[in-house]
């Protein structure tokens, strides 16, 4: 179902991406943002997923400007390596990479097509930061650790955050002051879900969690992108 792709940024950076097409013409594009792993093996099946249920799904390769061909599995080794790619990459950059690959989608699915992002992990964070500074039609975040430090931000477009109650890297504290900032915006918590609780191949997997966050990502994408 999906295929790689050579995007363009404005400064000419050239950089691969994961595209995955639905049978038929698509309900919208979605901008698929990966967590600190690259776009690996479980970022393309949540494309194939996506493009299952109708839409368009493009995962930019977020790290191409330090590394290329990034596709790292879920270890404490490969969580050290990934940081330290991320850290290396900053956040200008990856905000300007989104901006080429929302670009991509608009000339797929044309001026009247709508078009969302969503992120994981790292690309929680930067799915906020598609919302406060690109333009899309609506955004979905999970367990986006560093939306705090963007918090003095505010979304273009209707956003959704998704956080579990025992992530160890994001306290309730921050998630309570997201809610008190920004009242606009849907945040869920999942009792006892970890970080990464919407990965079936991290350790914190939660069935249910996934489930339901997947069920009120949906219900959102259908709300404000079909």
């Amino acid at each position: 179902m999906g295929e790689n792709i050579v995007l363009t940024a404005a400064d000419g950076h050239n950089f691969d991406a994961y595209r995955a097409q639905p049978d038929g013409a698509p309900k919208a594009g979605l901008l698929v943002i990966q967590e600190i792993f690259g776009v690996n093996g479980h970022i393309q099946g949540v494309c194939d997923a996506f493009a299952a249920d109708g839409y368009l799904a493009l995962a930019p390769a977020m790290f191409d400007r330090k590394q290329r061909n990034i596709d790292l599995g879920y270890t404490a080794e490969t969580v050290a390596e990934g940081r330290g790619i991320k850290d290396d990459v900053g956040w200008d950059d990856p905000v300007a990479d989104m901006k080429a690959g929302l670009a991509a989608l608009r000339d797929s699915v044309g001026a009247d097509g709508k078009i969302g992002v969503v992120g994981y992990c790292w690309g929680g964070s930067l799915a906020w930061l598609a919302a406060c500074r690109l333009e899309t039609d609506c955004a979905v975040g999970y367990y986006g650790g560093q939306i705090g430090q963007f918090n003095d931000e505010q979304p273009r477009s209707s956003t959704m955050l998704h956080f579990g109650s025992e992530d160890v890297g994001i306290p309730l504290t921050t998630v309570a002051e997201i809610r008190d900032a920004h009242p606009e915006v849907t945040v869920h918590v999942y009792d006892g879900a970890g970080h990464g609780f919407n990965c079936d191949q991290r350790a914190d997997y939660d069935p249910a969690a996934f489930a339901l966050a997947r069920e009120r990502t949906m219900a959102h994408f259908a709300e404000h992108l079909d």
